[in-house]
């Protein structure tokens, strides 16, 4: 009998020595209640004990968590409709406050914060611009919602390390709007080069036909002076060649002459035998 009560107590040591007994893991933290108050909370990795059905313990990662959004659509300032896919990362810094405000219930928490993310988010695209959400200030939207989201998780002994935006894509009718957009803008720029073009090559042109009426109206002029030059210097050699001979002279003019008139078949001419016309088909003087 002795040894049946000694083996009863040694069963219900070990059910209470291990009852009183839990671990806390590195990636841990834990809360330790008595009559459903926290009694303990932030136990150092390790072994502690605990009272036998007068404690109870809660743990909950401490590590840093990922809430990964699901595409959200926004409405920029231009009214242009955007698919946003975005993520969060979290983790707990303050047990006690994470608790009471959630009941340790990691679901409550994630819906806090996306609620919270999303209204942030919405505002921040509603004041912006596409190009601005898409490029210019996208880095500058992260960074406001990290603070703004973190400071709004604080009363939840939650800290925001990080909040990124993965991808915006614009919805189909946006996007055949911004081609549109694009198509049209393009097709000024083409238009306005094409009038520029053409605006350059009338001027062109004009500066073109300039040069050319500049440069034969020159040429006329150094042709009449050439011309009028060569006419001086023929009336000079004819002039001098007179003076020398004028004999000569007179009869080559009288050659020139005939060869003109009868230069066609069938010419008639009535003049006087005595004529000067005919002076040299008459016979000589003698010296």
């Amino acid at each position: 009998m002795k040894r049946i009560i000694l083996i009863l107590l040694l069963l219900v040591g070990i059910i209470l020595l291990s009852g009183g007994l839990f671990t806390v893991k590195e990636t841990e933290t834990a809360l330790r209640f008595q009559l459903g108050k926290i009694v303990q909370s932030d136990y150092e990795p390790g072994l502690h004990l605990k009272f036998p059905f007068v404690n109870n313990i809660r743990k909950f990662d401490k590590r840093i968590l990922t809430l990964d959004m699901p595409p959200e659509q926004m409405n920029t300032s231009e009214q242009k409709y955007v698919d946003v896919d975005y993520f969060v990362k979290w983790r707990i810094v303050d047990t006690v406050k994470y608790y009471l405000a959630t009941r340790g219930e990691e679901s409550f928490a994630r819906s806090r914060l996306a609620q919270s993310l999303r209204d942030e988010l919405r505002a921040a695209f509603s004041s912006r611009t596409l190009k601005q959400v898409v490029s210019e200030e996208r880095a500058v939207i992260m960074e406001h919602l990290t603070k703004t989201a973190g400071e709004k998780m604080a009363d939840l002994g939650m800290e925001i390390i990080d909040v990124r935006i993965k991808r915006i894509e614009l919805l189909e009718t946006v996007t055949l709007a911004v081609f549109a957009r694009m198509e049209t803008q393009r097709k000024e720029v083409a238009n306005k080069h094409r009038s520029q073009g053409r605006e350059q090559e009338e001027m062109i042109r004009s500066e073109a036909d300039k040069d050319r009426m500049i440069l034969l109206a020159e040429a006329q002029r150094d042709a009449e002076i050439i011309r009028g030059e060569g006419d001086a210097k023929s009336a000079e050699i004819y002039a001098n060649a007179y003076t020398k001979d004028e004999e000569f002279y007179a009869f080559y003019r009288s050659l020139a002459a005939y060869e003109k008139t009868f230069q066609s078949a069938g010419n008639t001419m009535v003049l006087s035998p005595d004529s000067e016309y005919f002076e040299y088909f008459k016979t000589p003087k003698a010296n």
